[in-house]
């Protein structure tokens, strides 16, 4: 078997923020896969960092009166504690704001320079003038130039995957303060990647690199028409590197970000003394980059026109992997659902996030969904009821015999979970770990079923049949060795126990092959115990205890988010707003209205004998009774509307984007129907 060598990084995580599970969906992906491939031989390195530069780095520092220096220092060390807690190794974890760091990004610059790929222009750019700074893409939100969607980044639409510059967007608004952009000119440096279509289109659609889906996205969505030159700068106030032949100006964080894989690569070879050059410009070096599926275009067009420009290896295959979601939605920090690693760990285990996320990673682009009620009936069942239990129920029965001296006949199970090896194997190499974990308990339910047939524990009680009791443990206890072995990828924490449990510790794929003779067995110690909803229930508290103070502390900064999604309406005269009454109002009836999706029937009172019929689009959201005596405040003068239900006589004032994010408004305690809204 030849070694291979390989260089394996994850996605930069930002500095602004801690780690969520549903960051951990990359990092435990890939350390499952740098996991294999170590274990089955290959030499295989595992780098990352921080990502540190920009503007929300800079304005978190500012906002919190310290420098970004220690901004970031800060949230390395919780990255790095969030990682260790889930058993995510890295070879080296360093920042992209290191010498490192910009001393390769000076050689790319000089590179795109003698490469004559760069260009200069004055660009009109959105600027902030409550915040004082040029707006970056993320800090920008409005309507998409193309296809007319709210709500959109700076920098592409998430619903046509189109980019663009900030200016571009219609209605935008500065998601830093809530204020409208000011339109200013400043000068931008640019990189012509259009000059490497011919080299991208061949390296994009070779099929070797990427995942099919990926390859005929970017044929359809960028390179079936010239590529856009790449604004590659942002003027001060910025936190980043100055590019040295353009003061005032600095590298854009997506131009440095990528470069920190080489960096962290460089400060490991230097703590090792090994060539850097042995592993970014040696053709028998694999790089291959792991990456959610919404930083596709910066990672498999701009790095890689990079590379090629400054004559480093190319990456061999770009792993792209979906999104999280829990119980079919989006994490919600009111929910409880959007957890921070280091709340999960306050609860759980992360030997179950492992292998539930195992579970679910396919080779595709597909999302994840995290059910927890799945979640604790997994863990419980595959973990605990199937492989645990294979080894207590195994190993204390042969404590004081050990292992048989040979392996005694089996049937054919031994030879055939090593077998299975083989395809095993090729699972984890296609970061199919689905079908991996299937295989894999599949082989837990035969074991477990010979265990049941030959039952050591009535074995046991008999005095003639010893020899008969050490030989079924061996070969129970080996087809345990053969799952934590398979496993091992996954839980190395549990691959560690078996070892210490068989006085033999598991080092490598092709013990899977060998079975295990002779040896002593260890008193069995609790590997991994059952999960319970107790656990996940407290877990999720925490976490909405977490989003409570949060939601608090930014409650000022919640408007430019509402404002980005939903622009203000033109402007109104005094003379026309005051046109428009309000009052208190009291329900005094509330019902379904039958057929209608969405609307409640509501009687309104406005004090004595005068009411109101109102249809509002609330059902689903509020329980009609539950509305009943609540005051409410009504548009009263609005002209009736005949409706396939009846007439409406008003209109109920509510906030939120619709959906189930609807927000019915009352007045404060002491409000009267029929009083004036002013």
């Amino acid at each position: 078997m030849t070694t291979r060598q390989i260089l394996v990084t994850a996605a930069l995580p930002y500095a602004n923020g801690h780690i969520h599970i549903g960051h951990l969906v990359e990092y435990l992906q890939t350390d499952i896969w740098v996991r294999f491939q170590k274990l089955y031989g290959n030499r295989c390195l595992y780098m990352c960092s921080d990502d540190t530069h920009g503007t929300a780095i800079m304005l978190r520092a500012r906002q919190e009166g310290r420098s970004e220096e220690a901004l970031i220092a800060e949230m390395k060390q919780a990255h790095e504690d969030d990682f260790a807690g889930f058993g995510i190794e890295f070879d080296n974890y360093g920042s992209t704001n290191s010498p490192e760091n910009q001393k390769f990004c000076n050689e790319f610059w000089a590179a795109f320079r003698k490469a004559g790929l760069v260009s200069e222009r004055d660009v009109t750019q959105l600027y902030d003038p409550e915040a004082g700074t040029f707006l970056a893409d993320r800090f920008v939100r409005g309507t998409c130039p193309r296809c007319k969607s709210d709500g959109q980044y700076g920098d592409n639409c998430d619903s046509c995957g189109v980019t663009y510059s900030p200016a571009d967007l219609i209605d935008p608004i500065s998601t830093v303060s809530g204020a409208t952009p000011e339109v200013r000119s400043s000068l931008h440096l640019f990189v012509n990647i259009e000059e490497l279509h011919e080299f991208l289109e061949e390296w994009t659609q070779s099929g070797e690199h990427l995942q099919d889906e990926v390859a005929n996205y970017l044929k359809g969505h960028f390179l079936h028409e010239p590529l856009r030159d790449w604004d590659i700068s942002r003027p001060a106030p910025y936190f980043g590197f100055e590019i040295p032949d353009s003061p005032g100006n600095y590298w854009y964080v997506w131009f440095d970000a990528p470069i920190g894989y080489m960096a962290s690569t460089q400060q490991w070879c230097d703590r090792n003394g090994e060539d850097f050059n042995d592993w970014w410009r040696n053709e028998k070096t694999e790089i291959h980059h792991f990456i959610g599926k919404d930083i596709t275009y910066f990672h498999t067009l701009f790095w890689p026109a990079m590379l090629k420009t400054a004559g480093y290896n190319l990456p061999s295959k770009v792993h792209i992997h979906g999104f999280l979601t829990v119980g079919g939605e989006k994490m919600s920090k009111s929910k409880g659902t959007f957890i921070r690693a280091s709340t999960y760990l306050n609860h759980l285990d992360p030997a179950y996030l492992r292998y539930y996320f195992a579970t679910k990673l396919g080779p595709r682009l597909d999302d994840l969904d995290l059910n927890l009620e799945e979640f604790v009936a997994k863990v419980n069942s595959d973990l605990v009821g199937k492989v645990v239990n294979l080894a207590s129920r195994s190993a204390k029965f042969v404590k004081e015999l050990g292992l048989s001296a040979e392996y005694p006949e089996d049937g054919g199970l031994f030879a055939a979970a090593a077998e299975a090896g083989e395809q095993i194997a090729a699972n984890y190499e296609n970061c199919d770990y689905n079908a991996a974990m299937r295989h894999i308990m599949a082989l837990a339910d035969k074991a477990n079923k010979f265990v049941e047939d030959a039952e050591p524990w009535k074995l046991r009680k008999e005095p003639d049949k010893q020899q008969q009791l050490q030989d079924v443990c061996t070969i129970a206890l080996n087809l345990f060795r053969q799952l934590a072995i398979y496993l091992a990828p996954v839980l190395p924490r549990l691959a560690e126990q078996t070892g210490e449990l068989l006085s033999t510790p598991i080092q490598q794929w092709n013990e899977s092959q060998r079975p295990l003779v002779g040896t002593s067995v260890n008193k069995f110690q609790h590997m991994l115990t059952r999960v319970e909803e107790s656990q996940v229930h407290a877990m999720i508290e925490e976490s909405q205890e977490e989003a409570a103070p949060e939601e608090a502390e930014n409650q000022y900064n919640d408007g430019p988010e509402a404002l980005a999604n939903e622009p203000l309406a033109e402007e109104c005269t005094y003379d026309e707003f005051v046109k428009v009454d309000m009052r208190v109002a009291r329900v005094i009836a509330a019902q379904e209205v039958e057929k209608a999706d969405k609307l409640l029937q509501l009687t309104l009172s406005l004090g004595g004998d005068v009411t109101r019929n109102v249809f509002a689009g609330i059902k689903g959201v509020y329980e009609p009774e539950k509305l009943v005596g609540r005051l409410v405040i009504c548009c009263a003068n609005l002209a009736p509307r005949k409706m396939r239900f009846g007439v409406s006589e008003g209109m109920v004032l509510a906030a939120g984007p619709g959906g189930k994010d609807i927000f019915v408004l009352s007045p404060d305690e002491g409000a009267k129907p029929g009083q004036r809204v002013h």
